[in-house]
Protein backbone atom coordinates (compact mmCIF):
# COMPACT_ATOMS: atom_id res chain seq x y z
CA UNK A 1 0.00 0.00 0.00
CA UNK A 2 1.51 3.26 -0.97
CA UNK A 3 1.43 5.77 2.17
CA UNK A 4 0.55 9.05 2.02
CA UNK A 5 3.27 11.89 2.61
CA UNK A 6 2.53 13.47 6.22
CA UNK A 7 0.00 16.87 5.50
CA UNK A 8 2.78 20.02 5.67
CA UNK A 9 -0.56 21.63 7.73
CA UNK A 10 -0.58 18.96 10.69
CA UNK A 11 3.15 19.11 11.38
CA UNK A 12 3.41 23.21 11.12
CA UNK A 13 4.54 25.10 14.21
CA UNK A 14 3.93 28.30 15.80
CA UNK A 15 6.99 30.62 16.36
CA UNK A 16 6.89 29.71 20.13
CA UNK A 17 6.43 26.51 19.83
CA UNK A 18 9.37 25.38 19.63
CA UNK A 19 12.40 22.65 21.43
CA UNK A 20 14.18 23.98 24.70
CA UNK A 21 17.49 25.12 23.74
CA UNK A 22 19.98 23.76 26.79
CA UNK A 23 23.61 24.96 26.85
CA UNK A 24 25.91 22.25 28.78
CA UNK A 25 28.58 24.59 29.17
CA UNK A 26 26.71 25.84 32.43
CA UNK A 27 27.85 22.46 34.57
CA UNK A 28 31.06 24.53 34.37
CA UNK A 29 29.79 27.71 36.29
CA UNK A 30 28.49 28.61 39.54
CA UNK A 31 25.76 27.60 41.80
CA UNK A 32 23.25 29.23 40.15
CA UNK A 33 24.36 28.41 36.57
CA UNK A 34 24.37 24.97 37.54
CA UNK A 35 21.48 25.60 39.30
CA UNK A 36 19.37 26.93 36.12
CA UNK A 37 21.27 24.25 34.14
CA UNK A 38 19.50 21.54 36.36
CA UNK A 39 16.24 23.52 35.96
CA UNK A 40 15.86 23.31 32.50
CA UNK A 41 16.99 19.83 31.78
CA UNK A 42 14.41 18.45 34.22
CA UNK A 43 11.55 20.81 32.19
CA UNK A 44 12.76 19.28 28.69
CA UNK A 45 12.96 15.53 29.79
CA UNK A 46 10.11 15.53 31.98
CA UNK A 47 8.21 17.89 29.07
CA UNK A 48 8.86 17.18 25.31
CA UNK A 49 12.06 14.63 25.55
CA UNK A 50 13.75 16.77 23.26
CA UNK A 51 16.17 19.60 23.64
CA UNK A 52 18.75 21.29 21.23
CA UNK A 53 22.02 21.63 23.58
CA UNK A 54 24.82 23.44 23.14
CA UNK A 55 28.04 24.78 24.64
CA UNK A 56 28.94 21.17 24.30
CA UNK A 57 32.49 21.50 23.54
CA UNK A 58 32.73 19.42 19.83
CA UNK A 59 34.09 22.12 17.27
CA UNK A 60 33.24 22.92 14.08
CA UNK A 61 36.41 21.42 12.63
CA UNK A 62 35.67 18.31 14.12
CA UNK A 63 31.96 17.96 13.14
CA UNK A 64 33.27 19.42 9.54
CA UNK A 65 36.18 16.24 9.34
CA UNK A 66 33.28 14.11 9.79
CA UNK A 67 30.46 15.63 7.77
CA UNK A 68 33.42 15.68 4.65
CA UNK A 69 34.47 12.21 5.08
CA UNK A 70 30.59 11.00 5.48
CA UNK A 71 29.51 13.15 2.01
CA UNK A 72 32.62 11.47 0.47
CA UNK A 73 31.53 7.86 1.21
CA UNK A 74 27.49 8.53 -0.17
CA UNK A 75 29.48 10.30 -2.98
CA UNK A 76 31.38 6.75 -3.68
CA UNK A 77 29.71 4.55 -6.74
CA UNK A 78 27.44 2.52 -5.77
CA UNK A 79 29.11 -0.63 -6.17
CA UNK A 80 32.20 0.69 -3.87
CA UNK A 81 29.30 0.95 -1.20
CA UNK A 82 27.72 -2.00 -1.58
CA UNK A 83 30.90 -3.40 -1.28
CA UNK A 84 30.19 -2.80 2.59
CA UNK A 85 27.21 -3.95 2.13
CA UNK A 86 25.23 -4.98 5.96
CA UNK A 87 24.34 -7.79 4.17
CA UNK A 88 27.69 -9.09 4.36
CA UNK A 89 27.66 -8.39 8.50
CA UNK A 90 26.21 -10.87 11.06
CA UNK A 91 26.97 -8.09 13.42
CA UNK A 92 23.72 -5.38 11.07
CA UNK A 93 27.64 -3.20 10.71
CA UNK A 94 27.87 -1.78 6.86
CA UNK A 95 25.75 0.02 4.12
CA UNK A 96 21.85 -0.12 3.69
CA UNK A 97 20.58 0.41 0.26
CA UNK A 98 17.75 2.88 0.15
CA UNK A 99 14.61 1.31 1.10
CA UNK A 100 16.26 -1.95 2.85
CA UNK A 101 15.30 -0.49 6.46
CA UNK A 102 12.35 -0.61 8.11
CA UNK A 103 10.58 1.38 10.77
CA UNK A 104 7.31 -0.19 11.95
CA UNK A 105 6.69 -2.64 9.30
CA UNK A 106 7.44 -0.12 6.30
CA UNK A 107 10.61 0.69 3.88
CA UNK A 108 12.46 3.51 4.91
CA UNK A 109 13.11 5.87 2.27
CA UNK A 110 17.03 6.56 3.12
CA UNK A 111 20.63 4.95 2.92
CA UNK A 112 22.99 5.16 6.02
CA UNK A 113 26.11 3.51 7.07
CA UNK A 114 26.17 1.51 10.32
CA UNK A 115 29.06 1.78 12.54
CA UNK A 116 29.87 1.12 16.10
CA UNK A 117 33.05 0.93 18.53
CA UNK A 118 35.74 -1.25 16.52
CA UNK A 119 35.75 -4.46 18.52
CA UNK A 120 36.22 -8.45 17.85
CA UNK A 121 33.24 -10.48 16.20
CA UNK A 122 31.85 -12.35 19.68
CA UNK A 123 30.00 -15.05 18.50
CA UNK A 124 27.38 -16.46 20.94
CA UNK A 125 28.36 -19.48 22.42
CA UNK A 126 26.00 -22.21 24.22
CA UNK A 127 24.21 -20.85 26.85
CA UNK A 128 25.41 -17.24 26.08
CA UNK A 129 22.52 -15.01 24.88
CA UNK A 130 22.23 -14.17 21.00
CA UNK A 131 22.31 -10.30 21.23
CA UNK A 132 25.96 -10.70 21.46
CA UNK A 133 25.86 -11.10 17.61
CA UNK A 134 25.70 -7.25 17.67
CA UNK A 135 29.39 -6.64 18.68
CA UNK A 136 31.72 -7.11 15.92
CA UNK A 137 33.96 -4.89 13.68
CA UNK A 138 33.08 -2.63 11.26
CA UNK A 139 33.52 -2.54 7.39
CA UNK A 140 35.10 0.33 6.14
CA UNK A 141 35.44 1.43 1.85
CA UNK A 142 38.95 0.74 0.82
CA UNK A 143 38.60 4.08 -1.41
CA UNK A 144 37.77 6.13 1.61
CA UNK A 145 40.33 5.69 4.48
CA UNK A 146 39.55 8.69 6.38
CA UNK A 147 36.22 8.02 6.86
CA UNK A 148 37.38 5.24 10.10
CA UNK A 149 39.48 8.07 11.22
CA UNK A 150 36.54 10.82 11.66
CA UNK A 151 34.06 8.26 12.19
CA UNK A 152 35.68 6.26 15.12
CA UNK A 153 37.03 9.74 16.45
CA UNK A 154 33.51 10.89 16.73
CA UNK A 155 32.29 8.17 18.85
CA UNK A 156 35.03 8.83 21.66
CA UNK A 157 33.93 11.99 20.94
CA UNK A 158 30.08 12.08 21.64
CA UNK A 159 31.02 9.49 24.36
CA UNK A 160 32.22 12.09 26.61
CA UNK A 161 29.77 14.58 25.68
CA UNK A 162 26.83 12.00 26.35
CA UNK A 163 28.52 11.01 29.61
CA UNK A 164 28.42 14.17 30.67
CA UNK A 165 25.16 15.21 30.19
CA UNK A 166 23.42 11.98 31.86
CA UNK A 167 25.52 12.62 34.89
CA UNK A 168 23.50 16.34 35.17
CA UNK A 169 20.64 14.81 33.78
CA UNK A 170 20.59 12.66 36.73
CA UNK A 171 21.56 15.22 39.41
CA UNK A 172 18.65 17.43 38.14
CA UNK A 173 15.86 14.63 39.12
CA UNK A 174 18.07 14.56 42.93
CA UNK A 175 19.59 11.10 41.65
CA UNK A 176 23.12 10.50 42.06
CA UNK A 177 24.70 11.18 38.95
CA UNK A 178 27.24 8.25 38.49
CA UNK A 179 24.09 5.78 39.19
CA UNK A 180 24.50 3.82 35.87
CA UNK A 181 28.26 4.19 35.43
CA UNK A 182 28.15 0.52 35.81
CA UNK A 183 25.85 -0.02 33.59
CA UNK A 184 28.29 1.68 30.88
CA UNK A 185 31.72 0.16 32.24
CA UNK A 186 33.74 -1.78 29.73
CA UNK A 187 32.25 -1.60 26.48
CA UNK A 188 28.86 0.30 26.01
CA UNK A 189 26.63 -0.62 22.79
CA UNK A 190 27.84 3.02 21.36
CA UNK A 191 26.32 3.17 17.71
CA UNK A 192 26.55 5.72 14.83
CA UNK A 193 24.78 6.32 11.45
CA UNK A 194 25.25 7.91 8.78
CA UNK A 195 22.44 8.86 7.10
CA UNK A 196 21.32 10.01 3.71
CA UNK A 197 17.47 10.40 2.51
CA UNK A 198 17.67 11.27 -1.07
CA UNK A 199 14.85 12.68 -1.98
CA UNK A 200 11.07 11.16 -1.69
CA UNK A 201 10.50 8.02 -2.81
CA UNK A 202 9.36 7.25 -6.57
CA UNK A 203 5.89 5.78 -4.72
CA UNK A 204 5.43 9.17 -3.45
CA UNK A 205 5.61 8.21 -0.06
CA UNK A 206 7.42 10.70 2.29
CA UNK A 207 8.50 8.05 5.17
CA UNK A 208 12.46 9.25 5.65
CA UNK A 209 12.07 7.36 8.80
CA UNK A 210 8.92 6.23 10.35
CA UNK A 211 7.59 7.02 14.06
CA UNK A 212 9.49 5.57 16.60
CA UNK A 213 11.48 5.74 19.98
CA UNK A 214 14.57 4.70 20.53
CA UNK A 215 15.85 1.59 22.59
CA UNK A 216 18.63 3.22 24.96
CA UNK A 217 19.53 6.20 27.29
CA UNK A 218 20.30 9.03 24.99
CA UNK A 219 20.44 9.89 21.38
CA UNK A 220 22.11 12.92 19.87
CA UNK A 221 21.73 14.01 16.38
CA UNK A 222 23.57 16.21 14.29
CA UNK A 223 21.32 17.81 11.38
CA UNK A 224 22.46 19.37 8.20
CA UNK A 225 20.45 22.46 6.85
CA UNK A 226 17.55 20.94 5.26
CA UNK A 227 15.36 20.03 7.84
CA UNK A 228 12.71 17.03 8.00
CA UNK A 229 13.01 15.83 11.52
CA UNK A 230 9.36 15.47 13.83
CA UNK A 231 8.51 15.45 17.36
CA UNK A 232 5.41 14.02 18.30
CA UNK A 233 3.29 16.22 20.66
CA UNK A 234 1.52 14.77 23.39
CA UNK A 235 -1.97 15.49 20.96
CA UNK A 236 -0.47 13.45 18.10
CA UNK A 237 0.06 16.00 16.08
CA UNK A 238 3.73 16.69 14.69
CA UNK A 239 6.23 19.38 16.18
CA UNK A 240 9.20 19.87 13.55
CA UNK A 241 12.36 20.44 14.49
CA UNK A 242 14.50 23.30 12.33
CA UNK A 243 18.53 22.77 11.88
CA UNK A 244 20.53 24.98 14.80
CA UNK A 245 23.96 25.56 13.77
CA UNK A 246 26.40 23.95 16.03
CA UNK A 247 23.81 21.85 18.35
CA UNK A 248 22.70 18.42 19.07
CA UNK A 249 19.22 17.36 18.88
CA UNK A 250 19.04 15.50 22.02
CA UNK A 251 16.24 12.87 22.44
CA UNK A 252 16.13 10.37 25.63
CA UNK A 253 15.26 6.28 25.17
CA UNK A 254 13.26 3.91 26.58
CA UNK A 255 15.63 2.63 28.84
CA UNK A 256 15.52 5.97 30.61
CA UNK A 257 11.95 6.28 30.78
CA UNK A 258 10.81 2.46 32.27
CA UNK A 259 14.32 3.05 34.51
CA UNK A 260 12.53 6.10 36.01
CA UNK A 261 8.52 4.35 35.60
CA UNK A 262 8.29 7.41 32.92
CA UNK A 263 9.36 10.56 34.63
CA UNK A 264 12.04 11.06 32.05
CA UNK A 265 10.11 10.68 28.41
CA UNK A 266 10.73 8.79 25.61
CA UNK A 267 8.98 10.69 22.55
CA UNK A 268 8.22 9.40 19.43
CA UNK A 269 9.23 11.38 16.38
CA UNK A 270 10.03 10.78 12.63
CA UNK A 271 11.74 11.60 9.80
CA UNK A 272 9.24 13.03 6.76
CA UNK A 273 11.60 13.26 3.16
CA UNK A 274 12.58 16.20 1.40
CA UNK A 275 10.99 16.88 -1.18
CA UNK A 276 11.70 16.06 -4.86
CA UNK A 277 14.87 15.29 -5.34
CA UNK A 278 16.76 17.23 -2.65
CA UNK A 279 19.11 15.47 -0.42
CA UNK A 280 19.26 15.52 3.55
CA UNK A 281 22.00 14.30 5.58
CA UNK A 282 22.39 13.81 9.40
CA UNK A 283 24.13 11.72 11.90
CA UNK A 284 22.40 10.00 15.25
CA UNK A 285 24.93 8.61 18.05
CA UNK A 286 23.41 6.54 20.23
CA UNK A 287 24.95 6.21 23.58
CA UNK A 288 24.08 2.81 24.86
CA UNK A 289 25.17 0.66 27.79
CA UNK A 290 27.20 -2.53 27.24
CA UNK A 291 24.71 -4.99 25.98
CA UNK A 292 24.61 -7.15 28.89
CA UNK A 293 23.64 -4.60 31.26
CA UNK A 294 20.63 -5.10 33.56
CA UNK A 295 19.50 -1.78 33.92
CA UNK A 296 18.15 -1.19 37.55
CA UNK A 297 15.32 1.17 38.67
CA UNK A 298 16.64 4.70 38.95
CA UNK A 299 16.50 5.96 42.69
CA UNK A 300 15.32 9.22 43.01
CA UNK A 301 13.66 11.74 45.25
CA UNK A 302 10.69 12.79 43.11
CA UNK A 303 9.90 9.05 42.01
CA UNK A 304 6.26 9.07 43.56
CA UNK A 305 5.63 11.94 40.41
CA UNK A 306 6.52 9.39 37.97
CA UNK A 307 3.21 8.60 35.98
CA UNK A 308 4.31 4.86 34.52
CA UNK A 309 5.99 4.22 31.55
CA UNK A 310 4.05 4.09 28.37
CA UNK A 311 3.28 0.44 27.56
CA UNK A 312 3.11 -0.95 23.64
CA UNK A 313 1.49 -4.75 23.49
CA UNK A 314 4.50 -4.55 20.24
CA UNK A 315 6.77 -3.45 21.62
CA UNK A 316 7.82 -5.30 24.92
CA UNK A 317 10.84 -3.57 26.84
CA UNK A 318 13.12 -5.48 28.71
CA UNK A 319 15.58 -5.26 31.93
CA UNK A 320 18.53 -6.00 30.04
CA UNK A 321 19.62 -3.79 27.17
CA UNK A 322 21.06 -6.17 24.83
CA UNK A 323 17.70 -7.78 24.09
CA UNK A 324 15.99 -4.97 23.24
CA UNK A 325 18.27 -3.54 20.78
CA UNK A 326 19.15 -6.75 18.79
CA UNK A 327 14.98 -6.68 18.85
CA UNK A 328 15.43 -3.67 16.91
CA UNK A 329 18.49 -4.96 14.33
CA UNK A 330 16.20 -7.79 13.41
CA UNK A 331 12.79 -6.35 12.61
CA UNK A 332 14.81 -3.29 11.04
CA UNK A 333 16.78 -5.28 8.72
CA UNK A 334 14.96 -8.30 7.82
CA UNK A 335 17.06 -9.42 4.94
CA UNK A 336 20.05 -9.29 7.05
CA UNK A 337 18.24 -11.46 9.64
CA UNK A 338 17.22 -14.04 7.04
CA UNK A 339 20.92 -14.15 5.77
CA UNK A 340 22.68 -14.78 8.81
CA UNK A 341 19.91 -15.41 11.71
CA UNK A 342 17.00 -17.39 10.40
CA UNK A 343 16.93 -19.16 13.45
CA UNK A 344 15.91 -15.17 15.31
CA UNK A 345 13.24 -14.45 13.27
CA UNK A 346 10.79 -14.97 15.71
CA UNK A 347 12.66 -12.75 17.86
CA UNK A 348 11.48 -9.54 16.05
CA UNK A 349 7.53 -10.67 16.25
CA UNK A 350 8.05 -10.59 20.01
Amino acid sequence: MTQQRPSSSSSSAPADDALPVIDLSLADGGPDDRLRLHDELRAAATGVGFFQLVGHGVTPAETAALTDAMRAFFALPEADRLAVSNLNSPHFRGYTRTGDERTGGSRDWRDQLDIGAELPPHVPGRGEPPYWWLEGPNQWPEALPELRTAALGWIDRLDAVARRLLHELLAAIGARPDFYDQAFAGHPHLRLKLVRYPGTAPDGAGQGVGAHKDYGFITLLLQDTVGGLQVERADGSFLEVPPMAGAFVVNLGELLEVATDGYLKATSHRVVSPPGARERFSVPFFYNPRLNAHIERLDFPLAHHAPGATQDPDNPLYADFGLNELKGYLRAHPEVTRRHHPALADTAAR
